[in-house]
């Protein structure tokens, strides 16, 4: 696994995205994670996710297109997260109940509650942000969370609005 980081016009800054050979297997919205981390030093590599991300993030593009590696998710984490990457597309959002009902996974579960707050804590821990758009899941109630307190939650409605769920506000940065 190498790392690079790619600018973007995020409240949150650069994104820092790891890439095996099989994909984009870590993305995150803060610095890497783990002390010492090699850097990607594939040109073709780098190419192309920076040029993908920021096509996406500029609104030229409403798909990354960038394969992922799966590696750090598994079992009904995975499942939750493959559910959402393959049936919620740009400019919709799902609730965190709506998503545990289409995973399948929580049929059993019969305490209330219990299934979107499992969701919550899978799209929590979810390895590759943005290309699995936890973004896109919402509370029955509103926005919800986001991982990185508020400037997730900023991170979050940004991406929100980029994507024509939300308005944009006065101090939109994005495109228009």
């Amino acid at each position: 696994m190498s790392w690079l980081t790619v600018p973007t016009p995020l409240p949150s800054g650069p994104m820092h995205i790891a890439v095996t050979p099989l994909g984009v297997a870590s993305a995150g919205y803060g610095g890497p994670s783990g002390g010492e981390v090699p850097p990607c030093t594939d040109e073709s590599k780098i190419a192309a996710v920076t040029e993908r991300i920021g096509a996406y993030l500029a609104g030229r593009t409403r798909e990354l297109g960038l394969p992922i590696d799966w590696s750090l998710s598994s079992g009904p984490h995975r499942t939750v997260l493959q559910t959402l990457w393959r049936e919620v597309p740009y400019g919709r959002t799902i609730t965190y109940g709506e998503l545990a009902a289409r995973s399948g996974l929580f049929e059993d579960v019969a305490e209330p509650g219990l299934a979107a707050r499992t969701v919550g804590q899978m799209m929590a821990a979810n390895p590759v942000p943005l290309l699995v758009p936890c973004h896109r899941v919402v509370a029955a109630d509103g926005i919800g969370g986001f991982g990185g307190g508020r400037v997730g939650i900023e991170v979050k409605r940004w991406l929100l609005t980029l994507e024509g769920v939300l308005e944009p506000t006065l101090d939109w940065n994005g495109p228009l």
